[in-house]
């Protein structure tokens, strides 16, 4: 933590010698819509082409060129950099690292395979791979440790007395870096993915973290998935996604840990498993304490059908570090709206265009992907949301966008509020609202007893 503490006060005053900049605290991210300050992304190489020639083993949607999108990234990061925005790379961190940290990598995925020489040496085999290794240099050990090589060796009798064939399990998915890992207000988590080819991602960015003096807090194992699309902090909770890449056991790890740093978790229960909403940030995403999006089909979603959401409730006293299930199957846009939240909706036509998956940089500033309706861009504009539009149409046909490509190292520090559109002395004004659900200022339904308590976006004084 000292070595974490360390490298953010380092990067504060890299910002500039102003009063403003050194004024300015970043922390690790309290909430989805604080200013940014660091970001890790992963511009693509050479290991997309694998990915791209055959689009739904790479996890993608659609062949895009390879090329174009490296071309697209490199102008993103441009963007966010413009808004006085650090963003580290992953390339940029591999050439920075001890070259033995690489050397450990690559030996993890570099393999000679043997099979087919019957009687041949295993332990002069490894030697020589070894020896290989030893020699590598920096830029080949990278190249190797992206592109996870096999050589299947063959005997010949004669030339150097072998053949090979050469397989590649390239990290293809590297570049969505939102997934890897999550970074709650307590430190980032190593996640375990859904998928078994981009396990090896994980030890890329955990590499990364210790880099920058960032020891991760927590890395899930065993049967727990976790995958950062569907994590968002917001204030005083943690959202968590839990569907197709996320599951109860990751969610149960990250509480019984205290990885969340929030004494309220939601746990967001996706009924539809579909691909193109993987994650909860493609079907929900926050612009600033009281504005978020959320996809009209689930907006308007009846209770029976798939794309009605529902939430479970996880929370624990201030101070103590047991959850327990407060309430379950809570109507989640019910919840959102009692949270004081005007919700956005994403047609079906921007919503296949990536436009729900934005990044938030700062309160009512988001990056989204160009081309939406000009319909979503004026409700943006209604909503006083600044859009940087950016194109990325070779890179989303990846099946991800804006949020995806980045993890949000640290945000601009500030004291997590629940917003709270008007303040009364009573609920008077809410006893004429049939069914009205009525929440405590931590989000958790409340029971009987007096207090604040929030219902309709409103704060009351319950008596």
């Amino acid at each position: 933590m000292k070595q974490a503490k360390l490298w953010m006060l380092a990067a504060i005053l890299a910002c500039g010698a102003t009063a403003q900049a050194q004024e300015t605290v970043m922390t690790y991210p309290q909430a989805e819509w604080l200013k940014a300050g660091d970001i890790l992304m992963h511009t693509p190489g050479q290991e997309l082409f694998c990915g791209v020639i055959h689009p739904s083993a790479g996890l993608f949607e659609h062949y895009f060129d390879v090329d174009k999108a490296a071309d697209e990234h490199r102008n993103y990061i441009m963007m966010l950099q413009k808004n006085g925005i650090r963003v580290h790379t992953v390339t940029g961190i591999m050439n920075e690292v001890g070259i033995d940290s690489l050397r450990s990598l690559a030996a993890n995925v570099l393999h000679y395979d043997i099979t087919d020489i019957p009687g041949e040496s295993a332990e002069a085999t490894e030697t020589y791979r070894q020896d290989v290794l030893a020699k590598m240099s920096r830029s080949d050990l990278m190249r190797c440790i992206l592109l996870q090589p096999t050589v299947k060796l063959l005997k010949t009798d004669n030339n150097t007395g072998y053949e090979a064939k050469y397989i590649q399990n390239p990290l293809m998915n590297l570049y969505f870096t939102r997934d890897q890992s999550i970074t709650t207000p307590r430190g980032h988590v190593i996640c375990n993915m859904n998928s078994s080819q981009r396990t090896p991602e994980t030890d890329i960015i955990e590499l990364c973290y210790n880099h920058l003096g960032l020891k991760p807090i927590l890395r899930i194992e065993g049967d727990g998935r976790l995958e950062g699309g569907d994590y968002i902090p917001a204030g005083t909770i943690s959202l968590i996604g839990c569907g197709m890449r996320t599951n109860d056991e990751g969610i149960r790890q990250m509480m019984e840990s205290d990885a969340f740093g929030h004494d309220t978790i939601v746990v967001v229960r996706d009924h539809k498993l579909w691909q193109m909403q993987m994650h909860l940030d493609t079907h929900f995403n926050i612009i600033d304490r009281d504005l978020c999006t959320m996809v009209r089909s689930r907006l308007e979603a009846q209770p029976g059908q798939p794309e009605y959401g529902t939430c479970d409730i996880w929370a624990r006293k201030p101070g103590t570090k047991e959850y327990s299930l407060w309430r379950r199957d809570l109507p989640f846009v019910d919840y959102i709206k009692s949270r004081g939240f005007e919700i956005i909706p994403i047609d079906e036509a921007d919503e296949l265009h990536y436009a729900n998956n934005f990044l938030t940089i700062a309160p009512r500033h988001i990056m989204a992907v160009g081309g939406q309706s000009e319909e979503l861009q004026q409700r943006f504009h209604d909503a006083g949301v600044t859009v940087e539009w950016i194109p990325l149409e070779s890179l989303i046909d990846g099946y991800g966008a804006a949020h995806c490509m980045t993890q949000v190292l640290q945000r601009e520090a500030s004291a997590p509020t629940t917003d709270i559109k008007k303040v009364s002395l009573s609920l008077a004004t809410q006893r004429g609202k049939k069914g009205a659900t009525i929440y405590r200022i931590d989000g958790i339904p409340a029971t009987a007893r007096s207090g604040i308590v929030i219902t309709g976006g409103e704060k009351f004084v319950k008596k």
